[in-house]
């Protein structure tokens, strides 16, 4: 696979954060290589990492020591504003906590991110819409966050992320709240985007489901990568 195939590229990356004047090291040595269209999952114990990884790579971060590279680019080097615009025309997030905001609807959600992004109203609307229908959100599109139980936020966020289309999503624990179908259905839009867009997933979680979908396992442990197992798609 050539070197324009790499989505993702991390160096030698570490992070140290300061606890009550104590050394925490969140991150110790990572090198990792995500390609196009990478079905793949961070699996391990909750403080293993995971969270702090995916931050990196979304520029929401910043690490100790080393280098990150995302669409070729060292992120390490770039401005706020060149990284708010690396976030908005090529990353999707998916968070823990859902980051939806509260005086838009669900739909107003989903379309923010194109909005900004300058995609037309009607092509908003369509994919949009299209989206909340698939995730079984059909009717509750005008309702506000704190109308909705937080399975229905989750997947309003899911949604949000995959509706701009971007070069790499990355989701942290996407499906924790969800029930089986629903989970299934999520994870079933995911690969059918990356098999039509080309979008390269990341995932970090403790979800089986996930886990089992996944095509690239990566195994972390005290913030060392210490397995990869690769499986037929």
């Amino acid at each position: 696979m050539s070197t324009t195939d790499v989505v993702v590229r991390l160096e030698g990356v570490t992070k140290v954060y300061q606890q009550d004047s104590v050394a925490v090291h969140a991150l110790a040595g990572i090198n990792l290589e995500i390609q196009k269209r990478d079905f793949a999952v961070l699996v391990g114990p909750s403080g293993s990492g995971k969270t702090t990884l995916l931050n990196m790579i979304g520029g929401l971060d910043s690490p100790t020591s080393g280098s990150i590279w995302v669409g070729g680019e060292d992120i390490g080097h770039m401005s706020r504003s060149q990284l708010s615009r690396l976030r908005l025309r090529e990353i999707g997030f998916v968070f823990q906590e859902f980051n939806l905001i509260p005086v838009l609807s669900a739909l107003e959600n989903v379309e923010f991110i194109m909005l900004l992004q300058g995609v037309p109203e009607s092509e908003r609307r369509r994919r949009s819409l299209s989206l909340l229908q698939e995730l079984g959100l059909e009717g509750l599109e005008h309702r506000r966050p704190n109308e909705l139980s937080g399975g229905q936020q989750q997947r309003v966020a899911v949604a949000r992320a995959l509706a701009a289309q971007p070069r790499l999503v990355l989701a942290d624990e996407p499906t924790a709240n969800l029930d089986s179908e629903t989970a299934h259905t999520i994870i079933a839009l995911m690969k059918k985007m990356r098999d039509e867009v080309g979008t390269t997933f990341l995932f970090a979680t403790h979800d089986t489901r996930i886990i089992g979908a996944a095509e690239i396992v990566y195994t972390i442990e005290d913030g060392r990568l210490t397995g990869r197992q690769e499986r037929g798609s």
